[in-house]
């Protein structure tokens, strides 16, 4: 049986300026292994980033980061730390789930409008251990910020690059 591990997150991909925020649920091995966000080369992330602001995917790791940032666009993760074995969030330990810190993210990037979540993981995981200590956090407005659920990046997500683009496109663009 496989060592269960307690994994860390990276800290955010951001500039004071961003306007949108992409949450993950915590980075897989490979991604560890890199220490970038996204590392996997199935992983359609990058992919899907590059179409959406018209850069190219294969640029040095450094360099697409930057361009998400000049875009107005944030990366993180809702999850600090976990336990797990491997690389799917079906493999998190149960219980072993500790939370980025949002509400200081949100103080130090306060002109956040959209928040995207990469996955079903980092929806459910925000919404039950992040929003509840946000809606305690009085001088936070979350009320001005849209939350969207978009199709998973990850290779184990089984649909086309195409339609993960343009719902991602729908998502992020639309404007209700």
């Amino acid at each position: 049986m496989a060592k269960m591990n307690r994994i860390t997150s990276f800290p955010p991909i951001a500039e004071k300026s961003a306007q949108w925020l992409i949450l993950g649920s915590i980075p897989g091995v490979l991604s560890l292994q890199a220490n970038q966000y996204y590392a996997h080369p199935r992983n359609a992330f990058w992919r899907i980033m590059a179409s959406l602001y018209g850069f190219n995917e294969d640029l040095p790791y450094e360099s697409r980061a930057a361009q998400l940032k000049a875009s107005g666009v944030a990366v993180w993760d809702v999850l600090h730390s976990c336990m797990r074995v491997g690389s799917l969030d079906s493999a998190i330990e149960n219980g072993s789930r500790i939370p980025n810190d949002f509400a200081l993210f949100f103080k130090t990037y306060p002109h956040i409008k959209l928040v995207g979540f990469n996955g079903g993981e980092a929806e459910k995981s925000f919404n039950q251990l992040v929003m509840p200590k946000l809606k305690l956090c009085h001088n936070l407005n979350m009320n001005s910020i849209r939350f969207v659920r978009l199709p998973s990046t990850s290779p184990a997500h089984a649909l086309s690059l195409e339609k993960k683009v343009t719902a991602w496109r729908e998502a992020l663009f639309n404007k209700e």
